[in-house]
């Protein structure tokens, strides 16, 4: 009797630790995301990664590495130069944002008002958003401000939207609120007249 064995590509040792590191930082994230900071645990993570505690802490050494690593994100920052292009792509990524985030970001998002550290990220990550807007807008008198402005405008949006569900903006299509919101970024980003 013969059995047929397909050969298993061999994995490296390196590669089944990155694969558990990977798993851990993926139920990281979402336990981040529904319960915040302060109410996720180090034994509630291993347990959704099949893995013993002490292996998360060997891996990530604290509580607030894994935080930090799970939330990791590229901050959008415009790449438009001119005025309603720089509308056109600011709006688009409220789409993206009512669409749904990444769970590193609802992660921060739902943490950021009850952990200093978490504050400070977000903090950094919109002051960069923040920075780019600026940078992309034509001669106007207070760019940062009115960057400042639109930033916290989208943010509020989303907050209401992906951890409030207010009705009025998770019933309604991305692109509604877009149209509605257009004049208010437009007028935030273009030159003062």
């Amino acid at each position: 009797m013969s059995t047929s064995h397909q050969p298993r590509p061999h994995q490296s040792r390196a590669d089944r630790r990155r694969a558990t590191e990977a798993r851990i930082l993926e139920c990281a994230r979402e336990l981040f995301a529904e319960k915040g900071f302060d109410r996720t645990t180090i034994r509630a993570v291993a347990s959704a990664a099949g893995v013993d505690p002490a292996l998360v802490m060997q891996y990530f050494g604290s509580k607030r590495e894994l935080f930090t690593q799970a939330v990791q994100a590229i901050p959008a920052v415009p790449t438009a130069t001119h005025a309603e292009a720089l509308v056109d792509e600011l709006l688009a990524t409220l789409g993206l944002k009512l669409g749904g985030l990444p769970e590193g970001a609802l992660a921060m998002m739902r943490s950021m008002l009850t952990d200093p550290a978490a504050a400070d990220q977000v903090r950094a990550t919109l002051g960069r958003q923040i920075d780019g807007i600026a940078a992309a807008m034509p001669a106007t008198e207070d760019p940062e401000l009115r960057a400042a402005l639109v930033v916290t405008t989208l943010l509020g949006i989303t907050i209401g939207h992906q951890l409030l569900g207010l009705a009025p903006l998770r019933d309604t299509p991305a692109d509604r609120v877009a149209d509605i919101l257009r004049p208010a970024i437009k007028a935030l980003t273009g030159p003062a007249d």
